[in-house]
C-alpha cells in the first residue's frame, strides 16, 4: 500500500557515523563526572561493621558510684551514678567532681553542679584505710570559702564510700598546707562527719552527738542529707524523732511529715526497724507525690544506722501499706532523677 505526499527520508552512511561519534563521546563525558563525583564522597563505614564495644556498653561493663554535688542552695547532695567498670574507681569518681563541660551537663540534668574548681587534677594513694589526696593548684582557685569547703567535704565523702577508706588527708600540689586561698583548713585528717551541718542553736558542749537525716528539696526532686547535733542517744530512735522535727525554717528544704503526727514508738529487731505512727501519718498520701520521696527520705534517715536492713511503718499499731519498697537502694541515683523529671535540661 503507498501513502499519498508522505516525505522521504535519505541519510548518509558518513552522517550516522558522524552521529555515533558525538553521542559516544557525550556518554563518556557523562560516566567520567559521575566517576569524580563518587571519589570526591566521603568514606562511610557501614554501621555493622564497626565493632559492638564502640556502639553500646552492656550492663556487665557498668558499675556504681557515688558523687557529690551542690544544689542551689549550696548543699552537698550524693548522687549515685552508673559508670564504665574500670580500675582507679576511686579517683574517676573525685574526676565526676569537677568542673568541665561533660560533668557540668550530667550535674545540670539533675538539678546540680560539681564542685571542684576546672581543671583540677588528682594524685591518690590509699594504703591501711588512709587516703592520701594530692590536689593540683587549679583547686586553689575556688570562687569562695563555701566552695572550698563543700570540695574538701565532697571528697572526703566520696572516698569513704569505699570500704577502703576510713579517712582522707590533702596535699596541694605535692605540698602540705593548713588551708586554701579562702581560709579553709585541710591540715587535718578528715572522716565522714559535718555532712551540710546544721548551725546549732547554742554552743555545743561535751556529749553532744551527731545524727544524720535526709529531708525533700523544695522541688522534690532531690533528698538532702543534713547533720545535727543533739544531746541524747545517737540512734535510730533519736534520727526518727528530729525526722519528725523536720528541717530548720530557713533550710529551703521540706519538712515530710504533717507536724500533728506523733511517735508512738521505734523497735528493732532483726535488721528491722518498726515505727508506730499516730494517725495524722496517713495524711502522707495526700502530698503530690503520694508520699514517696518522704516515706525515702524516712527510710535512708533510718538504714544508714549499721545493721538497719528494713523499715516497717505502724498506724495506731497497725501495718501502713508505704507507697514504696520498704529496703531502699539510695537516697538518689541519677537514672531515676533523669526519668521522672526529664524537663530539668534537654540535652540533644
Amino acid at each position: 500500500m503507498k501513502w499519498p505526499n508522505m516525505p522521504r527520508f535519505r541519510f548518509r552512511r558518513v552522517h550516522v557515523e558522524r552521529t555515533l561519534i558525538g553521542c559516544s563521546a557525550a556518554l563518556v563525558l557523562l560516566l567520567s563526572v559521575q566517576s569524580r563525583n563518587v571519589e570526591l564522597e566521603p568514606y562511610e563505614e557501614p554501621l555493622e561493621e564497626i565493632p559492638q564495644a564502640a556502639v553500646s556498653v552492656s550492663a556487665q561493663d557498668m558499675q556504681q558510684t557515688v558523687v557529690y554535688y551542690a544544689d542551689g542552695d549550696g548543699y552537698l547532695v550524693p548522687v549515685q551514678r552508673d559508670v564504665v567498670r574500670q580500675d582507679g574507681i576511686a579517683k574517676a569518681t573525685l574526676e565526676l567532681m569537677v568542673q568541665s563541660a561533660r560533668n557540668d551537663m550530667d550535674a545540670a540534668r539533675l538539678g546540680l553542679t560539681p564542685v571542684v574548681p576546672e581543671g583540677t587534677t588528682f594524685e591518690l594513694d590509699i594504703a591501711d584505710g588512709h587516703a592520701r589526696v594530692d590536689l593540683g593548684r587549679e583547686a586553689l582557685s575556688a570562687g569562695d570559702k563555701k566552695q572550698e569547703e563543700n570540695m574538701r567535704t565532697a571528697i572526703v565523702w566520696a572516698l569513704t564510700e569505699f570500704d577502703t577508706v576510713k579517712d582522707v588527708n590533702f596535699l596541694v600540689d605535692g605540698q602540705k598546707r593548713d588551708t586554701l586561698t579562702h581560709g579553709t583548713n585541710i591540715s587535718g585528717s578528715y572522716t565522714r562527719v559535718g555532712l551540710n551541718q546544721e548551725e546549732p542553736a547554742a554552743p555545743t558542749f561535751a556529749g553532744a552527738s551527731e545524727i544524720q537525716m535526709y529531708f525533700p528539696a523544695q522541688d522534690g526532686r532531690l533528698l538532702v542529707p543534713v547533720s545535727r547535733t543533739v544531746y541524747s542517744e545517737n540512734d535510730v530512735a533519736t534520727a526518727v524523732f528530729e525526722f519528725l522535727r523536720g528541717p530548720k525554717a530557713d533550710s529551703g528544704l521540706e519538712t515530710p511529715i504533717d507536724e500533728d503526727v506523733q511517735l508512738l514508738g521505734v523497735s528493732v529487731k532483726d535488721g528491722v526497724v518498726t515505727i508506730n505512727f499516730s494517725e495524722e501519718f496517713t495524711k502522707i498520701a495526700e502530698q503530690s507525690d503520694g508520699g514517696v520521696q518522704a516515706m525515702r527520705a524516712l527510710m535512708m534517715t533510718c538504714t544508714r544506722y549499721p545493721g538497719i536492713k528494713k523499715v516497717k511503718i505502724l498506724v495506731d499499731g497497725e501495718p501502713y501499706q508505704m507507697p514504696v519498697d520498704d529496703v531502699p537502694t539510695f537516697a538518689n541515683v541519677a537514672a531515676e532523677v533523669e526519668s521522672q523529671f526529664p524537663e530539668v535540661m534537654l540535652i540533644e
